[in-house]
């Protein structure tokens, strides 16, 4: 895997790019110098959490006949204070799907993601974050 990032601006904006050319934006926010044109590595790493799990969900119900209309994810995270690194310490995840969909496969589907297969939270989890979940059907 090979990812390239360039400078944008004089300040903290950066591009991302990854091998098949997909961009992302990140940068600081205002009050640390820089613009707010793009998303803070940290939050990046939550995102990174959520589409790895919401992947491997989607996989397994589909695997199980499961209809899924929707599916959203909502993820809280508090990190370390008075920490440089600062690391999450807590990270919250809403499992929301909607759908003809089996409250234990669902349950199971994302205990199965979270303590499984995504390697996002386990690298959080190594990292010595604590992850919590809950999974919401048709709410």
């Amino acid at each position: 895997m090979k990812i390239s990032l360039q400078r944008l601006d004089d300040a903290f904006n950066m591009e991302a790019v990854d091998e098949g050319g997909h961009k992302v934006l990140m940068d600081s926010s205002v009050e640390n110098g820089g613009k707010n044109n793009g998303v803070r590595p940290m939050q990046m790493l939550l995102m990174g959490l959520g589409g790895c799990s919401a992947i491997d969900v989607a996989m397994i119900l589909k695997k199980q006949r499961q209809e899924v209309k929707d599916f959203r994810i909502e993820i809280e995270g508090e990190r370390e204070k008075g920490k440089e690194p600062s690391l999450w310490e807590t990270i919250h995840l809403i499992f929301h799907l909607t759908g003809d969909i089996d409250p234990d496969k669902a349950a199971r589907a994302v205990e199965l993601s979270m303590n499984k297969y995504c390697s996002v939270a386990e690298t959080l989890r190594q990292a010595g974050g604590n992850l919590t979940w809950e999974t919401r059907l048709n709410a």
